[in-house]
């Protein structure tokens, strides 16, 4: 997306590519159908150390403006839920876009070409880039090389690294929309329930997300699971309300219903998996059965703690949360400041998406912002 906003405005471009191929992590997203905007986007969907430095970039760039280039490539494409949009095709079709779009500016794309070193001349502010066999000079560099999830695909450090070189400041990086790893006695009491899923709220702190959790043989997942998993920390708690705005016990309050483990099993599998059900009153049931028991139970399932021992690390989440300091660089540009023409643009900035095509979002607009400035 930078390379095409500054090839329209007749910039000389080239985009120096790792991969055989471009768009690897565009083709696996969505289940290969790339949920490539969700037309919801606001700042507030984001998370930073600065929770103001995305606005300007989404505002001059929004899911309007790329939902017009898919339709002018005449991609057919369906919202799923909650404002997501994917391709009803393939994923493939917004690589090509893409591609043609940088032909049609005039860009160069050179795939399976690593760079080996970046030098910047202190009285000209020009860059060198080598990479390959060949050297690259230009006023201006745009790191682009995402983070450190997903390494199977290539991901890096690289972008970080330049970071570093030019001392340009990070904000601690951590795994972000990843699942959640449970351990000793939380684990064994659930982790026979792998592939069960529930539609539920999960909170941390303040923060809270309506959504579908999953069940996994290391421990939770799942749509809720990963939204919340990027503002966890290790040793807070996550509560799981397994009944949002329903009271899941109230037939065992009213007669003939039964006051008893067998009665509140039975109660409970009318809301949610008999296996789920069974399980949570075996681990939460009260010593008797008054309505005050059953209204503390009641409680507990509203607000069901779990503690979780980790995450699933880098290998399974879906973004990098933190990364390159935004108090480093212009909102208007994404250039840093104490570095003329060195700018950074998606993924390697400490700006992350919630789960839905925010961060792709994230991506057209912050690559937008960039190359209408070089």
């Amino acid at each position: 997306m930078a390379a095409i906003e500054a090839g329209r405005r007749g910039r000389r471009v080239v985009v120096i590519e790792r991969a055989e191929r471009p768009g690897k992590k565009i083709l696996i997203s969505g289940g290969g159908r790339c949920n490539f905007t969700n037309i919801h986007a606001r700042p507030d969907n984001f998370l930073s150390a600065n929770a103001h430095f995305a606005k300007s970039a989404l505002a001059r760039y929004t899911p309007a403006d790329f939902i017009a280039l898919v339709e002018r490539f005449g991609i057919a494409y369906h919202e799923k839920t909650l404002g997501q949009l994917f391709c009803d095709g393939s994923a493939q079709q917004i690589v090509d876009l893409l591609m043609a779009e940088c032909a049609q500016a005039g860009v160069r794309v050179m795939t399976g070409t690593a760079v080996s070193e970046v030098r910047r001349d202190d009285s000209s502010g020009e860059f060198t880039v080598t990479a390959g066999q060949e050297s690259y000079e230009a006023r201006s560099l745009i790191v682009a090389t995402g983070g450190l999830s997903i390494p199977r695909m290539g991901a890096t450090g690289f972008g970080y690294e330049i970071a570093r070189q030019f001392a340009v400041p990070i904000e601690a990086c951590r795994p972000a929309l990843v699942p959640l790893t449970l351990a000793g006695e939380e684990r064994e009491q659930f982790v026979d329930l792998a592939g069960v899923s529930a539609p539920v709220v999960v909170s941390v702190g303040k923060r809270s997300f309506k959504e579908k959790m999953l069940f996994t043989h290391r421990g939770l997942s799942g749509p809720a699971i990963l939204q919340i998993s990027s503002y966890w920390k290790r040793g807070e708690e996550v509560r799981v309300d397994w009944g949002p705005a329903r009271d899941l016990l109230a037939a065992m309050k009213s007669a003939p219903a039964g006051r008893d483990l067998a009665a509140a099993k039975a109660v409970l599998r009318a809301s949610l998996p008999a296996r789920l059900a069974d399980r949570l009153i075996d681990v939460t049931s009260p010593a008797s059965w008054t309505n005050h028991a059953i209204d503390e139970l009641e409680r507990r399932l509203h607000g069901f703690a779990f503690n979780p021992s980790g995450t699933e690390g880098y290998e399974k989440a879906e973004v990098t949360a933190g990364g390159v300091s935004t108090s480093a660089l212009s909102a208007q540009t994404m250039e840093c400041r104490s570095v003329p023409g060195l700018y950074f643009i998606g993924e390697v900035v400490d700006v992350t998406g919630h789960l839905g095509g925010f961060n792709f979002q994230w991506a057209w607009a912050s690559g937008a912002a960039a190359g209408r400035a070089v």
